[in-house]
């Protein structure tokens, strides 16, 4: 029994069993108002500190987080390392959280959270013996409605947050069960107040959760110990905590960690209410501000994911070597991921450390990559044939993909054809190449694709043979076979998006409007959750269709606002029903938004947003809300009752928000760098405002009869952001055929997001998930091994298989760690 509990009960003044468990802890930013070389020494001296209470206070103990902290202190104070580990076994210092950083809990791939366990998990249980147990994001600024089963499968059956508050989401108890679609559920508590304090005596802190308390729930946690730039507890803080456990007015006291407040709370028999919900809104500013780091960690989550598919095939394939540094790729990812570094609130030289390390996680992805499907196509069968240039094309994703292939050609000339593996003609169009002079081109074509597979195209020589038709397209017109789209010449918004088949006009008034608005709140955006004070919108300077040809229509619209500029090329496939418009921004204002805004013309509406690994159906009421690579609006066209819906499909954008009938994506925020409430700039004062200068980034019209579950939004948006992988060939023998796919799964809702080695040896793992919302029984084909997995789905459940090569093993079903249960 803790020491301070036994003095406490001897007095014989505690009138009722109350408790609160003291927890001891140190928040650590490793990056905010300082860098990460900061944030590294300021571990070392904050771990030295909570060593030395433990030396001087027999019953304190310790609780920290974040397998990243630890890994500094093992590569720099090894001596300081051993000391830790010590402790860890003594049960004085507990680890929490069993994540490589704390994040942020709404940008990230649903893969980055996975990530984050199986690499935090698998260094706690590697160093100290021990896996974490209570998940563990104190800071964090909201909290999406899949952790629960992603926890609960990285084996943490517990989770402590503390925002959003009580004044930005209400909740029916500090302490209740928290559940995913899936029906996985984790026992949570929400810290009251806040999750640090400063140096002095805790009396005002501990009086004010004391006062938290209601029977039945006669425990609390009360955490403490100087915070954000590290410190922990201080000898005042815990003399405080003796003198104030004396004192019959507060409850009792104890030494505690937050495992053993959750082994006590479990065993009593308490009303536990259930929460099915995600946690927001505190900050909504954070997931719209910072273009650069969203996109720097959404083209390297996607990279990373192919690099790893195309090379667990080709070492199972060709015995290429699996790359051993996509660990470290990885980190790099998931460190950048902190709460204050992803949402765009750390000070600005931050990011300069965040772009060099997603560079190189990036530049690894590329090499392991490139060696992949060189490997595979190098070992394809191409005949010889003068003047034939070969292309292999891969497709990263699970299912057939008919997608838009560009690359980079030489030496094309004007009569070239091309033709797939059958020889059969396929239309080819060239487009502005992206070298100005010696002889290249760059061509554009649709890729008609097997699951996680390649097809071999081949440009020929001789005339085409086939009269390929274009789509109707001038300047301000773009149609096809479905859809007609048309832009206002005067003003470049999107007047018509006409459903030729249904009769069904989508829009309900101008679209793509690009709308400036006033914003003069913090980096965070603390307390604001609509941004909706218009304050002007881009003004078309050109409207111009800039390419035409057999796959594919461009219209470009060139508009201005103030000193900024942006430019949108819609474009139109004649086979696609997908518009894709690709976007470059050149941003010169302050304490602004920029919003592109799409309203819809449809009743009964309902509004959806991707989340990781899952979705979450949410009020159109126009709050700003976290999303990731779609939203969409689906209802009734009343005009002719049809069910109907669109989709807006993006790669790299993260905040949204639908009022009504208006679906907007928030292109950026440009506020002052780190700047937090109350302080209020000077009026003359020098300051350096975020997302000044050009970005790029893509967007996508898709309009769908029904709604999005039966549409393939889920697909198209994936589609989007892992492109297909092509490189110029040459003929050679080889083993393999000139298309083939190397696994395929036999239901649409269910997506393969993971194909990679094990973290222990050379089986593979795939990880795959349900889309829709639906209980669903599917069958995933591996043919070249001839391994067949049959899996049921729970609603929106995430599933991991580990598959030996040797046959005679049988295939097993894993957590996330890749652990059996």
């Amino acid at each position: 029994m803790n020491k301070l509990t036994v003095e406490k009960r001897k007095q014989s003044q505690q009138t009722n069993n109350q408790t609160l468990h003291m927890i001891g802890n140190a928040h650590l930013d490793p990056v905010w108002l300082w860098q990460w070389q900061e944030g590294f020494q300021e571990t070392k001296a904050t771990f030295r500190s909570a060593l030395d209470r433990m030396n001087e206070y027999d019953d304190f103990v310790f609780t920290s987080s974040s397998a990243a902290n630890y890994e500094w202190i093992e590569n720099n104070e090894p001596d300081m390392f051993e000391e830790i580990k010590e402790r860890i076994k003594q049960g004085r210092w507990e680890i929490v959280g069993g994540w490589w950083v704390q994040p942020d809990c709404n940008i990230p791939s649903g893969e980055s959270f996975v990530r984050q366990g199986l690499y935090g998990q698998h260094y706690f249980q590697e160093k100290f013996g021990v896996t974490a147990k209570v998940g563990y994001n104190v800071d964090s600024f909201g909290h999406h409605g899949m952790l629960p089963q992603i926890l609960k499968k990285s084996g943490m059956d517990h989770y402590v947050f503390m925002r959003p508050s009580p004044q930005e989401k209400g909740l029916p108890n500090r302490v209740f069960w928290w559940e995913s679609d899936d029906g996985s559920r984790v026992l949570t508590y929400r810290i009251p107040f806040e999750y640090c304090t400063w140096g002095k005596e805790l009396d005002v802190h501990v009086r004010r959760t004391a006062g938290e308390l209601r029977a039945p729930f006669d425990d609390l946690m009360c955490f403490y110990g100087v915070g954000n730039h590290g410190g922990g507890p201080t000898k005042e803080n815990i003399e405080s905590i003796y003198r104030l456990n004396a004192d019959s007015a507060f409850p009792t006291l104890v030494f505690s960690t937050p495992n053993r407040f959750f082994e006590e709370v479990s065993e009593k028999d308490l009303p536990l209410p259930i929460v099915h919900d995600d946690f927001q809104h505190h900050a909504s500013g954070c997931y719209a501000v910072h273009s650069g780091i969203k996109k720097w960690n959404r083209e390297a989550e996607n990279l990373l994911a192919s690099a790893e598919k195309f090379s667990a095939v080709a070492k199972w394939t060709t015995g290429q070597c699996y790359p051993v540094d996509f660990h470290l790729a990885w980190k790099n990812v998931l460190f950048n991921q902190f709460h204050d570094i992803l949402a765009g609130t750390s000070l600005e030289e931050a990011y300069e450390d965040a772009r060099n390390m997603h560079g190189e996680a990036m530049s690894i992805g590329s090499r392991g990559l490139n060696y992949a499907v060189q490997s595979l196509s190098w070992h394809i069968d191409i005949e010889e044939e003068e003047g034939m240039k070969p292309i292999v094309v891969f497709n990263p994703h699970s299912w057939n993909c008919k997608v838009n292939v560009e690359l980079e050609v030489g030496g094309l000339k004007p009569t070239d054809r091309l033709v797939d593996d059958k020889g059969n003609e396929i239309a080819l169009q060239t487009v502005q190449s992206w070298a100005t002079s010696g002889g290249r081109y760059r061509i554009s074509f649709l890729a008609d694709l097997p699951p996680v597979g390649y097809r071999v195209y081949k440009i020929v020589k001789g005339p085409s043979i086939t009269d390929f038709p274009t789509i109707k397209a001038n300047d301000h017109l773009l149609e096809n076979e479905t859809y007609r789209v048309e832009i206002d010449p005067k003003t470049g918004f999107v007047t018509n998006l006409y459903d030729k088949n249904k009769n069904v006009e989508l829009l309900d008034g101008p679209a793509a409007r690009p709308v400036v608005i006033e914003d003069k709140s913090d980096t965070w955006s603390h307390n604001v959750l609509h941004f909706h004070k218009e304050i002007g919108e881009f003004k078309a300077k050109s409207v111009q269709r800039v390419e035409h040809g057999p796959v594919k229509s461009v219209i470009r619209v060139i508009s201005e606002y103030g000193k900024s500029t942006l430019v949108q090329n819609f474009t139109m496939y004649r086979e696609i029903n997908q518009i894709d418009v690709s976007v470059t921004v050149n941003w010169q204002e302050q304490f602004k938004m920029l919003k592109l805004k799409f309203p819809v013309n449809l009743i009964f509406r309902k509004g959806t947003y991707e989340i990781p690994y899952g979705h979450i159906v949410r009020e159109c009421n126009g709050e700003e809300e976290p999303g990731q690579s779609w939203i969409d609006l689906s209802g009734t066209h009343q005009p002719t009752g049809e069910m109907y819906g669109l989709s807006l499909l993006n790669d790299g954008k993260y905040s949204f928000d639908i009022h009504n009938k208006e679906m907007s994506i928030t292109v950026l925020r440009s506020p002052i760098y780190a700047h937090h409430d109350p302080l209020i700039p000077k009026e003359d004062g020098h300051y350096s405002f975020i997302d000044q200068g050009i970005q790029n980034f893509t967007y996508s019209l898709f309009p769908h009869e029904g709604n999005w579950e039966t549409a393939g939004t889920v697909q198209r948006a994936a589609e989007l952001n892992q492109k297909p992988v092509s490189i110029i060939e040459t003929y050679h023998k080889g083993d393999l055929p000139q298309s083939d796919s190397f696994l395929y799964v036999d239901v649409e809702n269910v997506v393969v997001s993971v194909i990679k080695k094990a973290e222990d040896n050379d089986d593979l793992i795939i990880r795959c998930y349900e889309t829709t919302n639906r209980a669903t029984d599917a069958t995933i084909e591996l043919p070249k091994w001839e391994r067949t997995i049959e899996a049921s789905f729970h609603p929106c459940e995430i599933k991991t298989f580990r598959i030996p090569k040797d046959k005679r093993q049988a295939v097993i079903e894993t957590n996330l760690l890749e652990w059996s249960e």
